[in-house]
């Protein structure tokens, strides 16, 4: 469909209005310390949770005036939004003092079986274990916790700015290929799994073994990159929070296991969610403070790409169609650093009489390129909501994270396109 509207082309504008947008967040955050007059609205243009939202807002807008009421909320009733309310829900579980503390007693037990120094074990788990364990967890949840308890271990003052976008960029890859074990976990793989039959003996005969073996290289990668780093990072004595029973503990696995089984029923799992708060408000003594406000902008950010994203089939489904198998995977990697990886894989569910070989090539293409920007995979923005007040002016450089994750990418494009 190549006979755009005058409605799509605005759509296309402000998607490219938007991308820009995001890789100029902190130009707007430096220019509100700077201008403390107007900083207000800067720092609001500087949120990069904001930003999709924002121009979301503006397309509706624009539809309102061109084409009045009905068409505007006609659209935005059109669009799903599960996926914006799935990571919302997912990341408050995920984020809480019990279920943290649940993961770090099984990545200590681990970290105890391998022969080197606890501080890299434990980041080497992080990085590769919480990653693959995105497979059965879904990868929002995976992402939110190898964040907390980076941000708690590794993200500190004794850190480089360099070891910090290098952690980032292999996370986000790690997280974007490692949940490709299963059919369910990974956002793009969802997108087509039920349309065109990949069971879960198809994900790990085509994707799991690559993404695990790419997993575990780029981990091992970084930590001996930067193993020095590791000299300054030294372990606090065990904290004096008390530890959480374990009763709770197995509520709070409840709640997130069922949120995981649910995840395609909103009415559900939010009905779950909504339990959830009722039960951490009793039991107080044994929360941290929930990160409502955290995950709240992450889902703006994700139903505002949504809407700005669902006015590109115009031009997005005849550019990936127009490919053969190689052209798509290389394709699918670099649309992705400028679109919702899901998004590309939808589009092609659509279309009918796709071989297998293309459909493995922009599906593998969607994952690989899931770790070079914030708006590339769906849990990227969990993952940068929780890290960036580690950097300078609580902001991510787009660019910092495009060079920590491209050495990460090059190694799953190597595993994907010669294995």
């Amino acid at each position: 469909m190549l006979n755009p509207t005058f409605i799509d082309l605005i759509g296309a504008t402000l998607f490219l209005v938007a991308i820009i947008h995001t890789f100029s967040t902190k130009y707007f955050e430096h220019l509100a310390y700077t201008n403390p007059r107007y900083s207000g609205i800067l720092h609001l243009l500087g949120e990069i949770e904001i930003v999709f939202g924002f121009w979301a807002m503006v397309l509706v807008l624009f539809m309102f005036g061109i084409e009045g009421k009905d068409s505007a909320v006609n659209y935005v009733e059109s669009r799903n939004f599960t996926e914006p309310m799935f990571v919302f829900v997912i990341m408050v579980i995920a984020a809480t003092r019990p279920i943290l503390q649940f993961v770090e007693i099984i990545v200590m037990s681990l970290a105890k079986l391998i022969p080197i120094k606890k501080e890299i074990a434990i980041y080497f788990l992080l990085l590769s274990f919480v990653p693959i364990l995105g497979s059965f967890i879904t990868e929002p949840a995976a992402m939110t916790l190898a964040a907390m308890l980076l941000s708690k271990n590794y993200f500190g003052k004794e850190t480089s700015t360099k070891f910090k976008y290098a952690t980032l960029g292999v996370l986000f890859v790690n997280i974007s290929i490692g949940g490709t074990l299963t059919p369910y976990a990974a956002p793009p793989v969802l997108m087509v799994s039920n349309t065109w039959n990949w069971d879960i003996w198809f994900m790990l005969s085509n994707f799991g073994w690559r993404s695990a073996i790419a997993v575990l290289i780029n981990t091992i990668g970084i930590v001996f990159i930067f193993k020095d780093t590791f000299k300054n990072i030294v372990f606090k004595k065990k904290s004096d929070v008390a530890s959480v029973p374990f009763v709770i503990i197995l509520a709070h696995l409840f709640f997130l296991i069922n949120v995981v089984l649910f995840a395609h029923h909103p009415a559900i799992f939010m009905a779950l969610f909504l339990f959830f708060l009722g039960y951490t408000s009793a039991y107080k003594d044994h929360q941290n403070d929930l990160i409502l406000n955290e995950a709240l902008l992450v889902a703006f950010f994700l139903a505002g790409l949504v809407v700005l994203g669902g006015a590109q089939q115009w031009w997005l489904e005849p550019t990936l169609m127009s490919m053969d198998s190689t052209t798509v995977y290389f394709g699918a990697t670099v649309l992705t650093a400028f679109t919702d990886n899901a998004a590309l894989t939808y589009l092609g569910s659509l279309v009918e009489g796709l071989t297998e070989e293309f459909k493995i090539a922009l599906v593998a293409g969607a994952v690989t390129g899931g770790g070079l920007t914030v708006i590339a995979n769906a849990p990227n923005p969990a993952g940068i909501a929780i890290l960036r007040h580690h950097f300078s002016e609580r902001s991510i450089n787009p660019l910092g994270l495009l060079l920590g994750a491209l050495p990460p990418t090059i190694v799953a494009i190597i595993m994907f396109r010669l294995f």
